[in-house]
């Protein structure tokens, strides 16, 4: 959410930045809304304080006897409680107004994001890694040998429809082991802590970090009102809503592995074949909660955190800052992580880190109390996928798949896969 302050200071700046977003301006809109809202608040006040006036005077006329001058100021008094009470709810109605159009707006890009309609104007900013030749055709993961016994798209389908699958054996240990080793990098080599978090939230957390009013569609709900969580973003990063913290505790890291639900509305005839786009999957989420001064330079760590974990897994890939017209609704910056798949003969995103501002935290009202004193100050909050468990699987079988039908382990999984190498064409490991 915005600050009104800042809309009132720059109304100019507030426009020219949604307008590089290809946002309509909007500030002329929210600051008549603004001042309607304070008159009303102002004339209730006024109105409140006649009322209190009136209200001595009439205990004075009723000491002193003057039941006609007693009986009008009775009369003021319960007027003016009355034009208090209908001001206070029109001021409350034009503040949830403003709130749920400042909540609608999407947040406002650094002057280092790349301008830019749509992904194609995305800019790379690095480059990791040599896709390797294959001297056969290479396939994708639902057809390599040593995978299809794994990879049950067919029973998943009867029991819960599209979009899902059952994996079994070495794939499913293989999928196990990629969670396992991306949390005891990022917890014992990058310094987050971790976290196990709930999958199902109220409304308020979703409404925290962005994900509701405005995309709904895109994440389901329980009958009972629970939400399925997209991401552990959001219980991360709510674990300091409603909170002020000490300046000193902060950076706070943290890494959680989750199950995440998303109804992939919109995406219909898109990646339908495999798993590369679910209704239920896994993911490995960062988050860091900062001061507003380290949030630029928290956002690179994060994203060499990310990357850190394909370079690990010897995994070609390319770092990408997003454009204005391809970021996210919350965020001001992202850099998008995208992994080399041989069996579809290009990259495809596996991570995206983004950093919020204090855009979330104003939703949530997380603050923090300088060190040297003053008014608490908002936070400000970051994301990242560190990674998304199922597409880096893929990506494993897909880049040690063998002419054969067998599949090289990368050697950094090779402890959690009982110091085997390989998965053999009959999905045994050797």
């Amino acid at each position: 959410m915005h600050d009104i302050r800042a809309i009132r200071d720059n109304p100019t700046a507030f426009d020219d930045a949604l307008i590089r977003r290809g946002h309509a301006p909007t500030s002329s809109h929210i600051l008549q809304l603004d001042t309607s809202r304070r008159a009303c608040i102002q004339a209730a006040e006024a109105a409140s304080a006649e009322q209190n006036t009136a209200g001595k005077l009439a205990g004075a006329a009723k000491s002193n006897g003057d039941d006609v001058e007693f009986d009008r100021l009775r009369s003021l008094v319960s007027a003016k409680k009355n034009e208090v009470a209908n001001l206070n709810d029109e001021a409350k109605e034009k503040d949830t107004n403003l709130t749920n159009l400042l909540m609608a707006i999407p947040n406002l890009p650094y002057e280092d994001t790349p301008d830019g309609k749509d992904e194609n104007d995305n800019v790379e900013i690095k480059h990791w890694g040599t896709p390797k030749i294959f001297n056969f055709p290479a396939k994708e993961h639902f057809e390599i040998t040593a995978a299809i016994g794994g990879l049950d798209f067919e029973t998943a389908g009867k029991i819960s429809g599209s979009r899902f699958v059952i994996m079994s054996g070495t794939i499913a240990r293989l999928h196990r082991a990629l969670a396992q080793f991306m949390l005891d990098t990022h917890v014992n080599e990058n310094g987050l802590t971790e976290t196990n978090t709930p999958v199902l939230v109220r409304e308020s957390a979703m409404q925290g970090t962005g994900q509701l009013p405005k995309f709904g569609e895109d994440s389901y709900q329980t009958t009972n009102g629970w939400w399925l969580i997209p991401t552990s973003e959001v219980t991360l990063t709510n674990i300091v809503s409603g909170l002020t913290v000490e300046e000193h505790t902060l950076p706070r890291r943290y890494a959680a592995h989750s199950l995440c639900f998303r109804s992939e509305a919109g995406s219909a005839g898109r990646d339908t074949a495999g798993m590369l786009r679910q209704h239920q999957f896994e993911k490995v989420e960062m988050v860091s909660i900062t001061h507003p001064e380290h949030a630029r330079p928290e956002l690179d760590r994060m994203t060499k955190c990310a990357e850190g974990i394909l370079e690990a897994l010897n995994l070609p890939y390319r770092t990408v800052a997003l454009c204005v017209g391809d970021i996210g609704f919350g965020a001001r910056r992202t850099h998008d992580i995208e992994v080399w798949l041989p069996g579809q003969n290009t990259y495809r995103e596996i991570s995206s880190c983004s950093s919020c501002g204090d855009f979330q935290a104003r939703r949530m009202n997380a603050r923090f109390k300088p060190a040297t004193g003053g008014k608490p100050e908002f936070l400000h909050t970051l994301n990242g996928s560190g990674l998304a468990v199922g597409r880096c699987l893929i990506a494993v079988l897909e880049n040690g798949q063998q002419n054969d039908g067998s599949v090289s382990i990368p050697e950094v999984l090779q402890k959690y896969m009982g110091n085997s190498s390989t998965i053999l064409p009959d999905g045994r490991l050797s």
